[in-house]
């Protein structure tokens, strides 16, 4: 007996003190939310302002096969209505001979099936300069910046777009990425995204509201607490002269986490990174279990050996986990009625900020679904976090990588 109520006082401090931190994280995500509202806002503001800011831009692809609804992801960056209000605005369609907006694929060989698909996508839109390339067996760990430092070598113009090819984005896209780099010491900007589960399956689900929720209620508390210093995959944009200023994308072709390493270097060279108040959607491909947790995993310890403090500390975000230890606790000591109201509060409290930050952050179109997976995501990313914490191998691209202390990947060795 006096066994239980040890545990149960145990399990109940554990809980509470857990649900206070998770709390607090709750109060900053509201707060950075509204803030980050507020900015975007702002920025829709200063979009519809003629003349438009509409530099020339070279887009950045990056493919690797056929994926699921790449033909229609790629479609969406050729139907931008970024040269219309370009030639509106009284510039020039065509910069440097060629189109003011030019599209750049590139994979490791010809024969590549993704490559196939955007050359027939690209040859529906003869307006737009686009230009295939390969970059061979990747030479580094990081395939997808092997592809990038090819690329970079033909662009003709000196704004950057990089995107994954897992994405979709509507036809104001590319007027609302340029727009930071009117500042003229803005070298990189980069914006959120919304999880979307292609075949909506119960585990695709509960990955898109990882991606949408959790993620960009650690971005908006981030960005509230200190400058941006870092970027996101999916969407990075920069300047040629700060890609050139941290030794190219050459420096970055070891990490696994390349997206955070860009943003972070530009940053310590002096340049302004800073978030886009514009969120484009991802495409999530993992339908199965195992393949799902495989990646949130793979996910969880790029972000722990990236950024070490930080992981460690996200283990005190979480809300439900630390609900039911408290709602076991309270039901060792005979307390029910209060572990039911602290398991219940981790509950709606991860309901709300799902509804916050999918309202008005990533503007989620089906936002009802979300509040309800939220809680069950929230527990699970508690398990992913542990997890990355077990080994420091993941699997890429079909092969076996260890993570080394600074976010290097290198690859496995095998076990005897």
């Amino acid at each position: 007996m006096h066994w239980n109520v040890g545990i149960g006082w145990g399990l109940l401090a554990l809980g509470g003190f857990g649900l206070l931190s998770s709390t607090v994280f709750l109060g900053m995500v509201l707060v950075g939310a509204a803030r980050f509202r507020r900015e975007a806002e702002a920025q829709e503001v200063e979009l519809r302002k003629s003349p438009a800011f509409l530099p020339a831009v070279s887009l950045l692809k990056p493919l690797h096969g056929a994926e699921v609804g790449l033909e229609g992801n790629l479609r969406g960056f050729y139907e931008q209505d970024y040269l219309r209000h370009a030639v509106a605005n009284g510039d020039s369609a065509v910069v440097n001979g060629v189109s003011r907006v030019e599209v750049l694929f590139c994979a490791r060989n010809e024969d590549d099936a993704g490559l196939a698909i955007a050359r027939r996508v690209a040859a529906e839109y003869p307006e737009v300069t686009t230009r295939f390339c390969t970059s061979g067996e990747p030479w580094a760990a990081n395939a997808k910046v092997c592809s990038l430092v090819t690329i970079a070598k033909v662009a003709t113009h000196d704004l950057w777009v990089i995107s994954d090819s897992d994405v979709q984005v509507g036809p104001e896209y590319l007027r609302h990425v340029v727009l930071p780099f009117a500042d003229a010491q803005v070298g990189c900007a980069t914006c959120l995204y919304r999880g979307v589960a292609v075949e909506h399956g119960l585990w695709s689900q509960l990955e898109a509201v990882g991606m949408s929720i959790e993620m960009s209620s650690g971005v908006c508390v981030a960005n509230l607490l200190e400058p941006m210093e870092f970027a996101l995959g999916p969407t990075m944009v920069a300047r040629r002269e700060s890609v050139a200023a941290i030794g190219g994308f050459e420096a970055t072709a070891e990490y696994c986490a390349d997206d955070f390493v860009l943003g972070n270097w530009i940053a310590k060279k002096g340049y302004k990174v800073t978030m886009i108040g514009h969120a484009i959607d991802h495409m999530v491909l993992h339908a199965g279990f195992v393949d799902s947790i495989k990646h949130q995993v793979r996910w969880m310890k790029s972000t722990r050996f990236s950024r070490p403090k930080g992981h460690f500390g996200t283990s005190l975000t979480f809300g439900v986990p630390f609900g039911l230890l408290a709602w076991v606790g309270a039901l060792l000591l005979g307390m029910p009625g209060l572990g039911w109201s602290l398991l219940v509060a981790s509950v709606l409290g991860r309901s709300l900020q799902a509804w916050v930050v999918g309202k008005f952050v990533v503007r989620k179109r089906r936002n009802l679904s979300t509040m309800i997976l939220f809680p069950l995501r929230d527990l699970m990313g508690m398990l992913f976090w542990a997890l990355s914490y077990t080994s420091n191998r993941i699997l890429w691209r079909g092969e076996v990588y260890e993570l080394v202390e600074d976010g290097r990947m290198v690859k496995a060795r095998v076990r005897g």
